[in-house]
């Protein structure tokens, strides 16, 4: 089968052949429709040697979209069954883990891996074996190319919304900072989910525009008045939530000089800005930080549930898997509008 590898460290990732794998015990085989090209992926292919505890070589890919072709004799499911995958493998025996919850893995620390792609073989593959079926959730027939970033784009979006979400009232208002493949799903998570306003902040016209389409009540380009703008347009007091999917220096600054009182400062990017937390310091008082991670395998079924409603659209373009190259210069050139989808041919 084709693949996309990160050999190394410090060298970028091949399209190569590999040998197709065969499930055992409870392990199942995916044939992927359609996995999802993230920033995140970019992190570990510039990442230094040493800097992450995962160890190349290992395929790339933990957005995936496929069916179900083969299983080991411990596995109960149904061949042919299209599905998702929840890809923040965890140790599989701590309680959070038995919960559905990997993605706070107590023996985080302790693994050399983050999940599936992310120091374990991944889905940028023609196929990808999972290691239980309890990471596997059905999808009906929802286009793989919508399906696929919902288990990162969406669900991440999803878990960050969810954490302030009991705080949000109709006289709310919501700052989202970045509407790139995570963002314009936020925006319409707060649109179908609470009853707050919505501003949607971008360096990138068109990116606004993607914000509008998205429902976003207001749109602002991202300038050093910014954040007079929020507080403008809540009558002085400034936004009771900031979602971060940028999390640069500015947009930290951003963040913390546009927020309320008594608010929430959600930080989701990892743009490698930092945030000194002192007391009196820049934070409003009474401020709550949060540092979502991916989401859980409950969650991300109710993500499908809320796409197969018709309440999320996906916004990606489509790339065949061996162009992957071309996609990650799109990515990181800010040239992609909503997320970018590899299809193997």
């Amino acid at each position: 089968m084709t693949a996309v590898r990160l050999p190394d460290w410090g060298r970028s990732p091949v399209v190569t052949e590999l040998a197709r794998p065969l499930p055992r015990d409870g392990q199942v085989l995916v044939r992927v429709e359609a996995v999802g090209l993230c920033r995140s992926d970019l992190h570990v292919i510039d990442a230094d040697r040493g800097t992450m505890p995962f160890r190349p070589p290992f395929t790339l890919g933990h957005e995936v979209a496929g069916r179900i072709t083969a299983h080991g004799p411990a596995a109960a499911v149904t061949v042919g069954r299209r599905v998702v995958i929840h890809g923040p493998w965890g140790c599989g025996s701590c309680l959070r883990c038995t919960q559905g919850r990997d993605n706070y893995c107590d023996r985080r620390a302790e693994l050399s891996w983050a999940g599936m792609g992310l120091g374990l073989d991944g889905g940028m593959a023609e196929y990808v074996l999972v290691p239980s079926a309890r990471h596997l959730v059905p999808i009906g027939d929802l286009d793989a190319g919508e399906a696929a970033p919902l288990t990162d784009a969406g669900l991440t979006s999803y878990h960050a919304v969810a954490g302030i979400r009991p705080r949000l009232g109709a006289d709310s208002t919501v700052a989202v900072i970045g509407v790139g493949g995570l963002g314009h799903l936020a925006v319409q998570m707060l649109r179908a989910l609470t009853p707050c306003r919505v501003i949607a902040v971008d360096v990138r016209e068109e990116a606004l525009a993607l914000a509008e389409r998205s429902g976003a009540h207001l749109s602002t380009k991202a300038t050093t008045d910014t954040s007079r703008v929020l507080r403008a347009t809540t009558s002085g007091t400034g936004v009771d939530a900031v979602l971060d999917f940028v999390g640069s220096r500015s947009t930290l600054d951003l963040g913390t000089r546009g927020l309320r009182a008594d608010g929430d400062l959600v930080l989701v990017g990892s743009g490698g800005g930092e945030l000194t937390v002192r007391k009196p310091g820049s934070l409003p008082p009474g401020s709550r930080i949060s540092l979502p991670f991916w989401g859980s395998r409950d969650e991300l079924a109710d993500v499908v549930a809320l796409s197969r409603s018709g309440a999320l659209k996906v916004e990606a373009e489509r790339f065949p898997l061996t162009a992957v190259h071309e996609a990650m210069s799109a990515l990181r050139d800010g040239r992609l509008s909503g997320r970018a989808v590899l299809v193997p041919g």
